[in-house]
């Protein structure tokens, strides 16, 4: 068990089966510049700190850097031997520069290691899902100002309710993901704490300056309880309920625009660069960006149950449980921005079918309300009002004709 670095107490070698169901190098490489930056500061503070020397220090952020580079251009395959992304990169520096590599863990566990590492990685997700919702609001924001002014017929229960305008739909969806900024804002505030220095779940007898190493790397401050800063993922958990919710009005505005783009509807066209064709149906004209947006939807809450369910039943601190705690976060991240990288060009290619939409709106009886409003103000008790334009409606219904004409033949 030379090979393994925790090797030392055991006198079997490891059974394949069990290296291979035990390993997470296959996902978790995408954390290999997380995990060098990470190195890199832990190793600058050793040297502060009199734990290793300042050459050594330097030779280790050296060898790390070259590293980061080597893999980032292929240069190393991901070998099946190495358990983790933090195994593999410390084998590659032991075997770049030496016995000095083997001193980069002084005072670290994987434990805290990898915690960190989530972080780092977390909080550039968050900044990259926070640019993309930036975006998406300006062009919502930018609808909701051209259609300002374009009537459109209002629904509840998916039937014709009030007049509404176009602008006003944009600006309701515009309100909703800058709630989710809101949230994605929030959580970055709870989250930017390093859990470095909380060893496996006890914390070092080492002189470690936590304090450094956190505002070195950006973080607001430490995590102060070690067994937390190691056992929980309520980081992960909160990011993938945000990612949620984001998903979910994603869907309902995908939702919206399929319906509008059926034939019943017409209230948009969809651009030929936006749409696909049936392979059998020459006429077709499919909407599956939007149905692939509304379908990866519960892609995400799948992950946001998943990752309750690992952490629901755990004892402190770290248990290997926790390792399923990557996928669903990687995942839930990839699913999320490629739908809000898609839903901005796409909304900006739409043909909103204005006219249309204002024909509608003037049709179905959607001034009842108004008209009902009408009486309340001359005097009329609501509900005597309300009865009466329900009769008035009744009647146009039957005589197959407007509700002015009726109204016109009433005395108000």
């Amino acid at each position: 068990m030379a090979h393994k670095t925790w090797g030392g107490r055991f006198k079997k070698e490891l059974d394949p089966r069990v290296m291979q169901f035990n390993a997470s190098l296959a996902f978790d490489k995408v954390l290999y510049a997380h995990d060098i930056v990470g190195s890199q500061a832990h190793a600058k503070m050793l040297a502060r700190q009199g734990l290793i020397s300042e050459p050594e220090a330097d030779l280790i952020c050296k060898g790390l850097e070259e590293i980061s580079h080597e893999i980032e251009n292929g240069v190393h395959e991901f070998e099946a031997s190495c358990e983790d992304i933090h195994m593999f990169v410390e084998q590659l520096l032991i075997a770049k520069i030496g016995e000095v590599g083997k001193k980069l863990h002084t005072g670290r566990s994987r434990n805290d290691q990898v915690a960190l590492d989530l972080r780092l990685y977390s909080r550039n997700a968050g900044v990259q899902i926070n640019s993309l919702l930036q975006n998406l609001n300006q062009t919502l924001e930018e609808l909701a100002r051209l259609h300002a002014d374009d009537k459109i017929p209002g629904y509840t229960h998916l039937q014709q309710a009030q007049p509404i305008y176009l602008g006003q739909f944009f600006a309701a969806y515009l309100a909703m993901f800058q709630r989710d900024l809101e949230r994605l804002h929030d959580w970055q505030t709870r989250m930017n704490r390093s859990p470095l220095g909380a060893g496996a779940l006890a914390g070092s007898a080492l002189p470690l300056d936590r304090m450094w190493v956190a505002e070195t790397l950006g973080f607001n401050g430490v995590i102060e309880n070690t067994l937390d800063a190691v056992s929980d993922r309520d980081f992960i958990i909160e990011f993938c309920a945000a990612a949620s919710i984001i998903m979910m009005h994603l869907s309902r505005l995908a939702e919206d625009l399929i319906l509008w783009a059926t034939q019943e509807f017409g209230f948009i066209t969809l651009d030929d660069s936006f749409a696909t064709g049936s392979s059998l149906m020459p006429n077709k004209k499919n909407p599956d960006v939007l149905e692939l947006i509304r379908g990866k939807s519960g892609r995400v809450f799948g992950h946001l149950m998943g990752i309750l369910t690992v952490m629901k039943g755990l004892p402190l601190a770290y248990n290997k449980d926790m390792q399923e705690d990557k996928e669903c976060l990687f995942d839930t991240v990839n699913t999320l921005a490629v739908c809000l990288e898609i839903i901005t060009p796409f909304l900006e290619s739409v043909q909103f079918n204005t006219k249309l939409m204002e024909q509608k709106a003037k049709s179905g009886y959607l001034n009842a309300t108004a008209i009902l409003e009408s009486l309340v103000l001359q005097g009329v008790p609501f509900r005597d009002a309300h009865h009466q334009v329900g009769l008035w409606v009744q009647a146009a219904i039957d005589k197959n004709c407007s509700l002015e004409e009726i109204i016109n033949n009433k005395s108000l």
